[in-house]
């Protein structure tokens, strides 16, 4: 290509202008591809420098790359100003960030691995995603579309662009969706999925040249989508994807007005769903072949072939025909997690540990001091006493200025008097309300220390245990409920606190406090002096010597967010204030800042009590003020000469950001400035940086002490003060790939994943150290891995308090050797710490077990994922102290999962950017794939009380779809490397013969049913004389003239309209002589029929066969939805050939309005005859067909599909039909029934036209439009007529269910009583929808609906009728069936309730006349009964074939006239198309026999090959719509070899991305498969047809053609 070593940014300003201006050209359409190539060619002549060039892999129709030459992963924002000011801010240092991950080394590192990745880019499709869900950035500040195809910043790599070029860009309506959107979901990553030409409506046509170039590009598209075939170290060799990659990440892409794929070309809405419509896809006619591959059928399967055996079990159970025995329970609850995953093989690379067995680490031992109190209140008792004038505790106020200054002599006598306060003065005279032991809550803000104090040795005092907690802020508080549980299992009933800070509490509107959710009940008691009562002069406290009963307890809140007690003894709090006082050297009268929460951990342990033990003096630096002003702790050193400074990372920073405004601060008095958060591996850099600003104000280096601590053991180890000009402790850099496998390697290749490491000192004195691995048994580790810490020393946690299960498994834990055999008696407590000890006893922590992820095997830390994350620029998308890195389980393995709080200036752009960029530096550095990448807006993730994110609550809002992100990227395809290998299909190669013997051998049955025989019975007479139904009417007008046939209800349950036998026969001779007369009809001409449903359409069916012609029964159009019903209509009537068309009067008028010309030619109409007023007219004669296989009228249909689909039906099989019926539901003239059906097609039509007619029986119609405006139409009038067979849709039955369900008493009282009903049967092609028919009869049953009445029937085009739930025979039975074993065409029944088991009910009896047999739709040989197949239909009431315009029969032949491939090769069978398998049952049917039933599982069109497993759709979106409480309705299809999920969102816009993930894992969970593509779409959406059923092929043209205007839409990476 021409731009081959071009550096475009070094061209003239004049010739990048040109070059703008000819791509605008081409995007806007104004110039032809290769005009455009030769334009460009010509002006880069010049600059071109020679390269060899290697030739184009392509046939030389190949389309150049459009300009802009490559960048990032997305393509460059656009214009070249703004590109460069970016790469200028990207060099300037980071001032302004919260650093507390900062590490230079790392972000150097990330950088590096970038910039790998650049070279190997991974495109990602940018998401789309409706305007108005988060309006978080005025469209205006977008970029301008890159007009500017030169300077980009200078970092980027250049590559040649040129391997492969995409398609070329045709006319927008030729283009072919499958080659948008695969250019869209491989490439383009800019706020448009469309490509430019697109994405302006009005592009002009350019003349399509020569075919796509397609089949070529779609081996290459392979890898990107199936990279679960890939083992994981392959991820960055792509050479040829990254060339198709490179080029369709770059393709020009201008974002449209809504940032939707590409525009709306056909520009119609999708139908509302008021009115439903039936809408055939273009103008197929016929149904498709069943043997063709349909596109939503694809292979995904390579991979090894998996031989298709069947478990000795199954085999067992199939050979016994009963029902199954159970199984023991035992085998339905194993998880049978072996069989399903695939088990990664083990990596011969992998790292072992090959040191020798750790030896357990001593510390020194205790010094013994002579005047150690024997507890730490007698300490607080004599400095009270000798030094009360000495100060103890300093309080800033919010702008750092000194509040108040508590002495010693005064902490003393308060705490005296609270303790007097706490044992006398609480109850009435007489009642003590707290005795010695009881546990109180403690609840003080971190801005009062004193008050805190004072709480804290009054309780001690009074020998009762306090249990400090955050303040509880509000109801809805991150873990309040588990702070509750807190209080709960330690017993407290009584709080502490102070007057201002009682008054902040949330109260209820009566003023009382609120109670906080799962808090018990408590007691608040304010402890100000003015409260407190002065003891009498006799009393004093009891100090008894330290013991081992609890002191306090400190909270610790787990990994899933469980807040637990840590219980601390009297002992164990005296002796940790020794070793710390030994190990830190402190001296009495000393100074110490404390930046610290003083409640817990280091704050309460080195500025609570040691200090107090030493007679310290503390100066409490609250967080409020650190906000404010981040030096204060700083200048307080200074003011105060301190010696020792306890303080965060994240202090350091802060100080470091501000110091330019402290010239004069001076650090020289420090002797130690402990890092309480040193143990976190990315501390290291945070003491560099501090130490190399402030070395110059006097901080010596040996001053840093790093510390590790833990709720359990307490302080780990601690970095001892240092002595001046002694060497500093050495670092180790390790290796992340060492570490994920829990080893210790130094890291010397590879220098972007290092991990450098400080030590955090030597063990405490007194306490002894091991390193066990951190699952499984306590077993020690060697000297070279990574395992948990733990210490045996006397001053650690006791005991979880109230909780002594965990407890056990915690604090007494004795290490074992390699052998499993017990090193010693003595118990140590897990620290919760991982690390291991380095050279010179030193201790070295590289992370938390509560921050570990196990991802296939591997171990990741939740910091360095975050630390990574951090280091990727710009970080102006999200805040960098608010990100949150956890696990979820999904399928088998912990998926990682990032959440990031986004600021609210950055723009959709941006932060996809940096998403994607996080996606590759996590891959690249740490070899871990992310399966959710998440961004919310600012201040919306639940906080910590100190300000940090509450990791917990977080996963759970993630889990429970409540995290309402604004930006989500999922990852399933990169990182689900478990899932199962794709089945391979055996190739047939076993002829008939021997699979009937493995048949016999394996003792199956064959599978086939039938229902009873059809026999010449009772009515022989009429059946003789009458063959066809105009004979039949004729005959019944004859001899019964007054009998009434049919009865039409209005909404208000009236009837409008009756016709008798004698009534019927007059009006369908009126309208035989209009057709004969005005229409001119010839015998055997089709009309159409075009009514609403009533007896109207009846008499002009009728009126039809009366004159000879074939009636075409048409939907009327729907007048409020024209455009999309009309089209239909007009392709029905062209497609029959209609001579004529029969209507009413007002339908004619919209036949032939202004609104109905918009969307179809209303010039050509066939003739139109009203039949509203016809003349009284007698044809000649009424017509009787020469034989009984002529054609009695077309059946019409639109399938789920979408293929309309005519099939004629013979007079033979109407007389069958209605027979077969008649016998079945035991109709004779004294009988009623109600329907209430569409009466277009199908079964509905033959129950409202013809069954009647035939049988004698009363027909009471209810249209089913009715319903709408009177839901209780249809069953009132059950109970009214007391009806006992019904028919009715599906439709119907989920109006009344959701409409009614809540009404029952109503109905009740209103007298409706629906005991008389023993049939209603649904009328549906479908597999019975259980869920609907049973909660139907479970909330009808208080109106006296038996359980037993409510019955599907089946049919399908081939042969309307085929089960019907009749009135004899035995009920229809449910089984469950593994869904598993469905998947490979098995039928494996189970036990209800059994994991991974589907319910299926009997489609009804199989009606008389009728034969079914399964067979395997591509080799068409029966099969057995425990496998599932097509089930194909022998019967007299079958179609003759479809009507065709073409006279294509010879393609179709096979669904009406098909024989099996052997065993009974004589029999024609129709196909189907459906799938389902046949069950012998334990019940007897009329005849005695067991009784055969057939379950329909679903259409064998819908069902998508994935993996090379069948699935059904419903299947998934039954588990779809059980994601999340805001799914209304699901549908899902396939794209190319994507699953794509197309969700309803019923609740508020902001829940749309919480569906994502949600979605994602149930489909992977239940079914194994990855969500390529989630939809998000408003209600009503879907398109759905009159039978109810769901248009999925409809639905995934609208996707294809972008008409569905999504709320947003998910590219699964």
């Amino acid at each position: 290509m021409a731009d081959r070593g071009v550096d475009l940014s070094a061209l003239p300003k004049e010739v990048r202008d040109q070059l703008a201006e000819l791509d605008l050209e081409l995007s806007e359409g104004d110039i032809t591809q290769k005009g455009y190539e030769k334009k460009r060619t010509k002006l880069l002549a010049p600059y071109i420098i020679q390269t060899p060039v290697e030739p184009p892999c392509q046939n030389d129709a190949q389309p150049p790359a459009p300009s802009s030459s490559s960048s990032h992963a997305p393509p460059p924002s656009s214009s070249s100003r703004y590109r460069d000011r970016r790469s200028r801010r990207t060099h300037r240092s980071g001032g302004t960030r919260d650093d507390r991950y900062r590490s230079d080394i790392h972000t150097e590192a990330v950088q590096a691995a970038l910039a790998k990745h650049k070279e190997e880019k991974m495109a990602l499709p940018m998401p789309t995603k409706r305007r108005s869900t988060y309006v978080q950035s005025p469209i205006e500040t977008r970029t301008p579309p890159d007009s500017s195809s030169g300077s980009e910043d200078e970092t980027s790599v250049r590559r040649q662009s040129s391997v492969v070029g995409p398609p070329p860009v045709v006319n927008p309506n030729l283009q072919s969706p499958d080659s948008w959107i695969n250019r869209t979901v491989q490439g383009s990553s800019t706020s448009s999925s469309a490509s430019s030409t697109l994405s302006h409506g009005e592009a002009k046509p350019q003349p399509q040249s020569q075919p796509q170039p397609q089949p070529q590009y779609k081996p290459q598209y392979q890898p990107l989508y199936q990279p679960h075939y890939q083992p994981q170290h392959q991820h960055h060799e792509r050479p040829h994807t990254a060339a198709v990659t490179e080029m369709l990440a770059h393709s020009h892409i201008a974002p449209s007005e809504n940032s939707a794929p590409p525009p709306d070309v056909t520009a119609v809405a999708p139908p509302s769903r008021g009115p439903r419509v039936d809408l055939p896809s273009n103008t197929v006619v016929q149904g498709m072949s069943r043997g063709q591959s349909r596109s939503s059928m694809m292979e995904t399967a390579d991979g090894v072939p998996v031989s298709s055996r069947v478990s000795t079990k199954i085999q067992q159970l199939l050979n016994t025909l009963k029902r199954p025995k159970r199984p023991p329970l035992s085998e339905f609850f194993t998880d049978d997690a072996e069989e399903i995953v695939e088990v990664p093989q083990p990596d011969p690379n992998t790292p072992r540990p090959e040191g020798r067995q750790i030896i357990p680490v001593k510390g020194e031992p205790l010094g013994v001091v002579s005047n150690w109190p024997p507890a730490l209140q007698a300490a607080l008792a004599r400095w009270g006493a000798t030094q009360g004038k000495s100060p103890a505790l300093t309080a800033l106020d919010i702008t750092g200025k000194p509040l108040y200054t508590l002495t010693y002599g005064k902490l003393w006598s308060r705490s005296v008097k609270l303790a007097y306060t706490l044992l006398n003065k609480l109850g009435n005279k007489n009642e003590q309300i707290l005795k010695p032991g009881d546990r109180v809550a403690l609840v003080y803000p971190n801005s009062d220390p004193g008050m805190f104090w004072v709480a804290f040795y009054g309780c001690l005092l009074a020998e009762v245990i306090p249990v400090p907690i955050e303040v509880p802020l509000s109801r809805k508080d991150a873990g309040i409920s588990q702070v509750g549980f807190l209080l709960g299992s330690c017993g407290v009933g009584l709080a502490l606190t102070s007057e201002i800070c009682l008054k902040g509490l949330p109260k209820t509107p009566t003023g009382e406090i609120m109670q906080f959710k799962g808090w018990p009940r408590l007691k608040w008691v304010v402890t100000d002096s003015k409260y407190l009562t002065k003891p009498s002069k006799d009393w004093q406290p009891h100090i008894p010597t330290a013991n081992t009963d609890p002191a306090y307890i400190e909270y610790k809140a787990s990994k899933e967010g469980t807040v637990v007690g840590v219980a601390v003894s009297k002992v164990a709090m005296l002796t940790h204030c020794q070793a710390l006082t030994q190990a830190c050297n402190y001296c009495e009268g000393e100074t110490l800042v404390n930046v610290l929460d003083f409640k817990k951990d280091m704050g309460l342990w080195h500025g609570v009590l040691t200090a107090v033990m030493n007679r310290i003096h503390t100066i409490s630096v609250p967080y409020a003020v650190m906000k404010a002003c981040p030096l204060s702790w700083v200048q307080r050193v200074h003011i105060h000469k301190a010696r020792v400074a306890l303080v965060k990372c994240r202090d350091l920073h802060w100080a470091m950001m501000a110091h330019r405004d402290q010239r004069d601060t001076s650090l020289a008095s420090l002797r130690m400035l402990i890092v309480a958060d040193g143990a976190n591996p990315w501390s290291v850099s945070s003491c560099d940086a501090f130490l190399n600003v402030f070395q110059s104000h006097g901080l010596k280096p040996e001053v840093i002490c790093p510390c590790a601590t833990s709720p359990e053991a307490m302080t780990v180890a601690i970095r001892r003060p240092g002595v001046p000009g002694a060497p500093l402790p050495a670092r180790a850099i390790l290796s992340m790939g060492g570490l994920s496998h829990g080893v210790i390697r130094v890291n010397t290749e590879d220098k972007n994943s290092a991990l450098t490491v400080q030590d955090v000192g030597h063990v405490m004195p007194g306490a002894l150290m091991c390193i066990v691995k951190p699952d499984g048994p306590p077993q020690l580790c060697k000297t070279d891995e990574i395992g948990e810490i733990i210490v045996n020393s006397r001053a650690g946690g006791n005991m979880y308090y109230g909780l002594p299960g965990v407890t056990k498994n915690t604090f007494e834990v004795i290490p074992v050797n390699a052998n499993g055999v017990p090193i010693g008696e003595i118990p140590f407590v897990r620290s919760g710490l991982l690390g291991f000890v380095g050279p010179g006893s030193l201790i070295f922590v590289v992370g938390k077990i509560e921050g570990l992820l196990m991802v296939s095997g591997r171990r990741h830390n939740a910091d360095d994922l975050v630390a990574t994350a951090l280091a990727v620029e710009p970080v102006k998308t999200v805040y960098r102290g608010r990100i949150a890195v956890f696990s979820v389980t999904v399928f088998y393995d912990e998926r990682v999962v990032i959440v990031a709080e986004q600021r609210p200036d950055a723009s959709e752009e941006d932060s996809f950017q940096w998403m994607s960029r996080v996606l590759q530096a996590i891959d690249s550095i740490h070899q871990v794939g992310l399966y959710c990448l998440a961004l919310v807006p600012a201040n919306t993730l639940p906080k910590t009380p100190l300000g940090g994110i509450h990791i917990s609550d977080t996963k759970q809002f993630f889990l429970d779809g409540n995290l309402h992100p604004c930006n989500i990227l999922m990852c399933p395809h990169t990182c689900v490397t478990n899932l199962p290998k794709p089945r391979q299909k055996q190739p047939v190669g076993v002829g008939p013969a021997s699979v009937m013997v493995g048949n016999l051998v394996a003792g199956k049955r064959i599978a086939q049913a039938a229902g009873r025989d059809l026999g010449m019975i009772e009515d022989q007479d009429l059946v003789r004389k009458h063959q066809y139904l105009t004979e039949a009417l004729h005959w019944r007008a004859q001899t019964d003239p007054d009998h009434v046939l049919f009865v039409l209800l209005n909404a208000k349950g009236v009837a409008v309209s009756t016709a008798t036998c004698v009534q019927l026969h007059k009006r369908a001779e009126k309208i035989a002589a209009a057709l004969m007369e005005k229409g001119s009809i010839n015998t055997g001409e089709n009309v159409v029929l075009l009514y609403p449903p009533g007896i109207d359409l009846i008499a002009a069916f009728y009126g039809c066969l009366y004159a000879g012609c074939v009636p075409v029964n048409v939907r009327p159009p729907h007048p409020q939805n024209l455009a999309a019903t009309l089209p239909t209509v007009r392709m029905i009537i062209d497609v029959s050939k209609a001579a004529c068309i029969l209507t009413t009067q007002h339908l004619m008028r919209t036949l032939r309005s202004k609104e109905a010309a918009a969307s179809v030619n209303i010039k050509t109409w066939p003739t139109i005859i009203d039949t509203d007023d016809l003349p009284r007219r007698r044809p000649p004669q009424i017509y009787k067909p020469p034989t009984a296989e002529m054609i009695a009228y077309l059946d019409f249909s639109v399938s789920t599909t979408g293929m309309l689909t005519g099939v004629k039906i013979s007079h033979a099989a109407v007389s069958a039909l209605c027979r077969s019926i008649k016998l079945q539901c035991e109709l004779y003239s004294s009988r009623q029934i109600a329907i209430c059906l569409d009466p277009y097609c199908g079964l509905g039509f033959v129950l409202w036209c013809l069954a009647s007619v035939y049988s004698g029986h009363q027909s009471i119609l209810i249209p089913p439009f009715e319903l709408e405006s009177c839901l209780s139409l249809w069953l009132s009038t059950l109970s009214q007529y007391r009806i006992r067979d019904t028919f009715c849709s599906y439709s119907v039955m989920e109006l009344c269910t959701k409409g009614l369900g809540t009404q029952t008493e109503l109905l009740k009282a209103r007298g409706v009583n629906l005991s008389c009903v023993r049939s209603c049967v649904v009328i549906a092609e479908e597999r019975p929808r259980l869920a609907l028919t049973h909660s139907f009869s479970k909330l009808f049953k208080d109106v006296g609906l038996s359980s037993r009445a409510v019955s599907t029937a089946f049919g399908s085009r081939v042969n309307l009728a085929i089960c019907l739930q009749g009135t004899t025979g035995p009920d229809p039975c449910t089984v469950y069936v593994d869904m598993k074993s469905l998947r490979h065409d098995r039928v494996r029944l189970v036990e209800r309730g059994a994991p991974q088991s589907l319910p299926l009910m009997e489609s009804g009896k199989i009606l008389p006349g009728v034969r079914v047999i399964i067979v395997n739709p591509e080799t068409r040989g029966p099969l057995g009964d425990s496998h599932l197949g097509e089930i194909w239909v022998n019967s007299p009431h079958s179609a003759s074939g479809y009507y065709t315009i073409y006279g294509e029969e010879s393609l179709q032949a096979n669904h009406f006239n098909t024989k099996l491939s052997f065993g009974d090769p004589q029999t024609l069978w129709a196909r189907t198309g459906y799938l389902g398998f046949v069950k012998r049952t334990e019940l007897l049917d009329a005849s005695g026999d067991r009784h055969d039933a057939l379950f329909v599982v679903g259409s064998l069109d819908e069902t998508l090959e994935l993996r090379g497993l069948r699935y059904h759709p419903i299947d998934i979106e039954t588990s779809v719509s059980r994601a999340h409480r805001s799914i209304a309705e699901s549908a899902v299809f396939t794209w190319t070899n994507l699953l794509v999920v197309v969700s309803e969102l019923c609740g508020s816009e902001q829940d749309a991305l919480d569906l994502v993930p949600l979605i994602t894992n149930v489909v992977l969970e239940e079914h194994h498969l990855i969500v390529g593509v989630v939809v998000i779409v408003d209600p009503g959406v879907i398109p759905i047809n009159s039978r109810g059923e769901k248009q999925r092929m409809h639905l995934r043209d609208s996707f294809l053609a972008d008409q569905l205007d999504p709320i947003y839409v998910a590219y699964n990476m």
